[in-house]
């Protein structure tokens, strides 16, 4: 009987093994064509072990489903901002917690080395990143030492970024996204190590030898100054024989190796983030409601252990900050270290006071996301790579540099030396498009005439004929002011002065979410949505990146409770 079974479970073993072997052999078979893929003698190559995207440095993991967006619990200000809507989120990753000022001062650190202050032209570069540390003034208030202190200081290392506006953030993403990637290609080996250190040319990291996750993928050889057209700083994996000839092999699209870019969240994912409704489903419906990032009602703990702690950095009061000295108040007055308070259930921190937090989107009034309910956003501006006269996409050089002078009379750069050059989508991509027809989107479905008081006077568009008839009553905003100078140096600043204008509201204004440690506990509800200017930095708003999740929606294969176990 034993031997029986010995032999019967030997036979299934092996048969499973060769149908394992053999499946994996198919797997290299082209069911389109019968061709062998990635085969020794040549042909068609792609990576067939690809599983899935790895976590990028600081990021969790969000499973995307539906959730009632805009479903705030009081409204006492009576504005009624965010429509209650349902909307479904794809999969995607954020920060753990918010971007710290270490995270910063290394992306200004870069920034010093590879663009040296010495130089002229690149001054501009790390003065246009530099977070306003003159937002911690008070008139009224001694804040001086933060002022100077609370940036570059070892003591507040771990505190979230402020004083950063919405360009600063989205720049930081960008570069971070670079730097991420850099790091695979040399974990990889594609390129070899300490490249990113510039340890291959020369020893230092400079202006001309820059890595930009875009031009390596549109032009490869590019990179570093164009060291990758050689195999001078390729890797094992970056190299391939081919007959009697050695070529480069780069990690495209294809390879499934570098991550997609790290970026703001949309308002839509990151108030899904904060909600974390994960802990309150069963099944497909919710089993209660949450007025903050954790369950229940009120600001403290409930559990044994922490009962009657703060779980959020906030303002109680008119002149409490922080609670009785000694008892359980929330561990600061100004902002608290990042993790200072327990995370959702999703693992995110933060996403209810500390600070404030910028997404990516365009704030409307009303938002019209029931126009749609899937990974709703509002800020698209589609752009295409610009080709110059050879053919190929134009990579931008380092006296090819362009800045702009945003309406406070801040400068910063557009694009950094090595990155590909954009320019406006055209009718190329546009002629006969069912779902979009432009390139700047942020106007899009516009144009609620009945809302605003100038109905009257709504196709009136002679004071500003670019602007769009539909949004021109609307959104009737000053114009933004404007720093000017001429030759000689004198600088001029414009002010509208108009007294007609009827909103502060533009396509520059950005939403901004979570409450902060200024504000009453009635901004922690994620639903709850305010705006300013993309330029303007404070002492309460920082941000924290996100990354788009790529492949399934799932990590693991999901299962009816029901069927489990049988």
């Amino acid at each position: 009987m034993k031997i029986g079974f010995i032999v019967k479970f030997i036979f299934v073993a092996l048969t499973t093994v060769l149908f394992i072997s053999c499946g994996g052999k198919r797997n290299n078979i082209s069911r389109g064509t019968g061709w062998g893929i990635n085969s020794k003698d040549g042909g068609f190559q792609y990576n067939l072990e690809y599983d899935e995207q790895e976590n990028g440095p600081g990021l969790v993991f969000i499973e995307g489903g539906t959730y009632t967006k805009g479903q705030v619990q009081d409204d006492v200000l009576h504005d009624w901002n965010n429509t209650p809507t349902q909307q479904h989120v794809m999969s995607f990753y954020i920060d753990e917690t918010e971007v710290t000022n270490l995270m910063y001062i290394e992306y200004l650190d870069w920034l010093e080395t590879v663009f040296p202050l010495s130089e002229p032209r690149f001054k501009q570069i790390y003065e246009g990143a530099l977070p306003d540390t003159l937002v911690w003034r008070n008139t009224l208030g001694y804040m001086e030492e933060l002022t100077t202190n609370y940036l570059r200081h070892p003591a507040y290392a771990e505190y979230p970024v402020v004083g950063i506006n919405w360009l600063q953030a989205v720049q930081f993403a960008e570069w971070r996204t670079n730097r991420v990637n850099e790091y695979i290609l040399e974990r990889e080996s594609f390129i070899e190590e300490g490249v990113r250190y510039g340890e291959n040319d020369g020893g230092v990291v400079n202006s001309n030898s820059t890595f930009n996750t875009d031009a390596y993928l549109k032009r490869p050889e590019t990179a570093y100054g164009g060291l990758m057209a050689s195999d001078s700083i390729m890797g094992k994996r970056g190299v391939m024989q081919k007959d009697t000839a050695t070529v480069n092999v780069y990690a495209g699209v294809d390879k499934g190796v570098l991550l997609p870019s790290y970026r703001l969240p949309t308002e839509a994912e990151w108030e899904y983030a904060a909600l974390a409704l994960v802990g309150d489903r069963e099944y497909n419906t919710y089993r209660g409601k949450k007025k903050y990032p954790w369950s229940g009602e009120y600001t403290r703990s409930s559990e044994r252990r922490s009962e009657g702690d703060q779980l959020a950095n906030f303002k109680f009061g008119k002149g409490d900050y922080g609670g009785i000295a000694g008892w359980s108040d929330d561990g600061g007055d100004i902002t608290v270290q990042v993790k200072s308070y327990p995370p959702n259930d999703f693992g995110v921190y933060d996403m209810a006071g500390n600070v404030a937090e910028w997404v990516a989107d365009v704030y409307r009034p009303i938002i019209d996301d029931e126009a749609n309910d899937f990974n709703y956003y509002r800020g698209n501006i589609y752009l295409k790579n610009a080709i110059g006269e050879d053919g190929i996409a134009t990579i931008v050089s380092p006296d090819q540099l362009v800045y702009d002078t945003l309406p406070n009379g801040k400068v910063m750069l557009k694009r950094l030396p090595g990155d590909l050059e954009k320019v406006p989508i055209d009718e190329e991509e546009t002629f006969l498009r069912q779902n979009f027809s432009e390139s700047d989107n942020r106007n899009f479905r516009d144009g609620d005439k009945e809302s605003t008081r100038l109905y009257a006077s709504f196709n009136d568009t002679d004071d500003n004929p670019n602007q769009k008839p539909e949004t021109a009553g609307m959104y009737d905003a000053p114009l933004h002011p404007s720093v000017s100078a001429d030759g000689e140096g004198n600088v001029s600043r414009n002010i509208d002065k108009s007294g007609t204008r009827t909103s502060l509201i533009t396509d520059e204004v950005r939403v901004y979410k979570g409450g902060s440690w200024k504000d009453r506990a009635y901004w922690l509800d994620p639903a709850q949505r305010r705006y300013l200017p993309q330029y303007i930095a404070t002492d309460y708003i920082g941000f924290r990146c996100a990354m788009s999740r790529l492949g399934q929606k799932s990590r693991i294969k999901k299962t009816a409770r029901h069927k489990r176990g049988r």
